[in-house]
């Protein structure tokens, strides 16, 4: 079945090169080898969908199809918590502006380093 074989091998190579991309923190790189991947999921996904619509994927490439989508399942969630870290570190570092509050007459109240001059 080398007609699966073929991008099964892409998806665990693209998998390998995500992975060593984020662990060395490179963005150019994941965003590289993130394009990439997805291009040979894109390709692996239709030559598989074809391939178990005639009933014909051997059990061996059907298990290492498994393994690959548990480790895009567990780059993903790392991928999503390196954001929520940097999120944070983000808003540590660059406060965001607090909601405007409302004064007792209805107009927005502003703090007196704000410039705005009351009478």
């Amino acid at each position: 079945m080398t007609d699966l074989e073929e991008p099964l091998r892409a998806v665990e190579t693209g998998l390998a090169a995500l992975g060593d991309a984020l662990r060395r923190r490179d963005s150019a790189a994941i965003e590289s080898h993130a394009a990439e991947l997805h291009r040979a999921l894109a390709q692996a996904v239709d030559r598989f969908g074809t391939a178990a619509r005639r009933g014909a994927i051997p059990p061996a490439l059907r298990q290492r199809l498994t393994v690959a989508g548990g480790q895009v399942a567990a780059q993903r969630e790392a991928l999503a918590r390196a954001m929520a870290a940097l999120d944070r570190a983000i808003d540590v570092l660059l406060p965001r502006e607090g909601p405007a509050l409302y004064g007792a007459h209805g107009g927005t109240e502003r703090s007196a380093s704000s410039g705005a001059i009351s009478a």
